[in-house]
């Protein structure tokens, strides 16, 4: 579905764009485009529309990276826990000597500290090992 691609790349770029716009750029009604775009939803594939933040702003923001060591009973727990956190932006299984990676972002360093207390004191959590952000260089 190259369309679809196309589609979901506009939006990706934009997700305010309007379906006037998508269809002018691909060419197509914007029946077809609104059509598309209610089937992506209904099929799981669009999950929501975000906003994305002018980096000035996101830069006094303050980030880390935060593996996690878990034992593998309380895994499910943990994960449960983490997903309540309102300053965790991502988390994912990995392979390797830590279980999950945290992305988890706060408004000071003070803020973001006590965030990455609060993952390692969960009851199940081994080990931790965290890395700050200073920089972002390519963010899409």
């Amino acid at each position: 579905m190259k369309n679809d691609q196309q589609l979901l790349n506009l939006l990706r770029e934009n997700s305010r764009r309007s379906v006037s716009d998508i269809a002018a750029k691909l060419g197509i009604s914007r029946a077809t485009v609104q059509q598309r775009m209610e089937r992506l939803e209904h099929s799981g594939v669009i999950q929501g529309y975000t906003i994305k933040l002018d980096p000035h702003f996101e830069q006094k923001q303050v980030s880390a990276y935060v593996m996690i060591r878990v034992l593998a009973r309380k895994s499910t727990d943990i994960i449960r826990q983490l997903q309540k956190h309102k300053q965790l932006d991502m988390l994912c299984t990995i392979s390797g000597q830590y279980d999950l990676l945290a992305k988890v972002t706060a408004p000071t360093t003070e803020a973001l500290d006590q965030t990455i207390d609060y993952i390692a004191d969960l009851d199940g959590v081994e080990k931790t090992l965290s890395h700050i952000v200073l920089s972002r260089k390519v963010d899409r």
